[in-house]
């Protein structure tokens, strides 16, 4: 359905795919993080350019969920932590480990909140979410096809576009044939 979470390898692998799956080297310190897994070169990726850490010194956690506030430190990270001025929301300490990359998120149209004052920033997010999220800091380019292969995905969701855009651009290819589960 269209609330299927996205985990922490999954992001890190959309993320990575999104800046053109660069190359990589160095040491794998995580025990949960195989060479043979899907994410390994994604994970090696966004630890090296501290776009995240494990969640101990030799635990990645490749399954755990990822949240709003999560998701958007991400790219944010990735995008080189840029410094933006702007409102926050009632949910968003200023002191809050992801304050600036939720400001940045939103001054950048990549998300909003999920009310004028709320970011909820500990909500878990969907493939729907997560691949929108890369389309608009893309700068929401016009895909050039549809998603119609996806029985899973609705013509004219507020996520369609993007999930075509993430299928062209090789970002995902959907949990299984004709499935995206957004």
């Amino acid at each position: 359905g269209p609330n299927v979470t996205v985990t922490r390898a999954q992001m890190v692998t959309f993320l990575w795919r999104a800046y053109g799956s660069p190359e990589i080297t160095g040491a794998n310190p995580f025990t949960d993080v195989s060479t043979s897994d899907y994410y390994y070169d994604a994970v090696l990726w966004a630890v090296t350019n501290g776009v995240t850490t494990g969640t101990s010194a030799t635990t990645f956690s490749p399954d755990a969920p990822v949240t709003r506030a999560q998701a958007v430190t991400f790219q944010w990270r990735a995008a080189g932590s840029p410094v933006v001025s702007g409102s926050s929301f009632s949910d968003v300490a200023a002191d809050a480990y992801y304050v600036n990359a939720v400001t940045w998120a939103v001054a950048t149209g990549i998300t909003n909140g999920t009310s004028g004052t709320t970011f909820s920033p500990d909500a878990a997010v969907s493939r729907a979410q997560a691949v929108t999220f890369l389309w608009r800091a893309a700068g929401s380019p016009e895909p050039k096809g549809t998603a119609a292969g996806m029985t899973d995905v609705v013509s004219g969701s507020y996520y369609a576009k993007a999930v075509a855009w993430a299928i062209e651009n090789g970002i995902t290819t959907g949990t299984a044939e004709g499935t995206f589960s957004p």
